[in-house]
């Protein structure tokens, strides 16, 4: 069986938040780093490091909350290595009337659905967040 790399950051996040704590620490790649970042950009995660640890590479991503509660309330992956989800922008809606978004993979690089839609960029869906 293949594993989901991206599956299994989001996991990581779910778990640690659902046990309230503060860091979670992710094996290293490009699209989990753009991924992370996207995250940061929209408020959902404080703060991103880059680091080695015996010659392999990780993130840790530093666990947001407000008033004791998770700022990610559910995290799902879309697009999975064997059912791929690609959207034009003119299809790509809203995700739970805006309170939530989108993680899209574009031509132009990771963004959310609202940044995809003002840059009329399509691609594939990655994951929800609300």
């Amino acid at each position: 069986m293949h594993t989901d790399p991206i599956a299994d950051m989001l996991t990581r996040i779910r778990n640690a938040q659902a046990v309230k704590m503060l860091e979670v620490v992710i094996p290293f790649s490009r699209i989990k780093l753009l991924i992370s970042q996207t995250l940061k950009n929209n408020g959902y995660v404080d703060n991103i490091k880059e680091y080695f640890e015996k010659d392999r590479k990780f993130i840790k991503l530093t666990l947001k909350y407000i008033n004791e509660k998770p700022r990610i309330t559910e995290v799902k992956r879309i697009s999975k290595p064997g059912s791929r989800v690609y959207v034009k922008s003119k299809n790509l809606h809203n995700y739970l009337n805006g309170f939530g978004v989108y993680v899209v993979s574009t031509s132009k690089g990771v963004m959310t659905d609202k940044e995809a839609r003002k840059n009329n960029l399509g691609g594939e869906i990655i994951c929800s967040i609300w």
